[in-house]
């Protein structure tokens, strides 16, 4: 398989056993490995239920993976964080979702790319603004720096 890269927002809420989530979102940074680029960290309101304020990046993986192995990698490193699925928004250690990858959409039971949600969402789309800002969203054909401008 060809090397392709993958958008991964990670998140924080919630302290864990690395700390603070800007010491969260740091430790999960290191523990992905393949890391190509990252953006600067930001703090976030959350959404839905939680009321504490979230640690907000995207970093750039280089990897041969598949989207869905991608994704058990990322769901184990949620589980070496003390992730536990459970209520939709709660407060949490860390969250990695996959929003964009080089080579496309996919979809397949259990994962959609780029993630469904991202266009919407401003604690996404900034920091892939700052990574990838020429990017292009693959389903409306708009760059990461346009669709935070129509969030505006």
């Amino acid at each position: 398989m060809v090397k392709t890269s993958y958008a991964v927002a990670i998140g924080s809420n919630r302290p864990g056993r690395h700390g603070g989530p800007r010491a969260m979102v740091a430790a999960a940074i290191r523990a992905l490995g393949s890391i190509t680029a990252a953006a600067p960290v930001i703090e976030t309101p959350p959404i839905g239920p939680s009321i504490r304020r979230f640690a907000n990046t995207a970093v750039l993986i280089g990897t041969e993976e598949s989207p869905p192995e991608l994704l058990a990698r990322l769901k184990r490193v949620e589980a070496a964080f003390g992730r536990r699925r459970g209520q939709r928004w709660a407060a949490r250690p860390i969250d990695l979702d996959i929003v964009w990858w080089s080579a496309g959409p996919w979809a397949s039971p259990g994962l959609i790319v780029p993630h469904p949600q991202f266009r919407s969402r401003d604690f996404v789309l900034r920091p892939l603004a700052a990574l990838i800002p020429d990017a292009r969203d693959p389903l409306t054909g708009l760059t990461m720096r346009h669709l935070l401008a129509r969030l505006g």
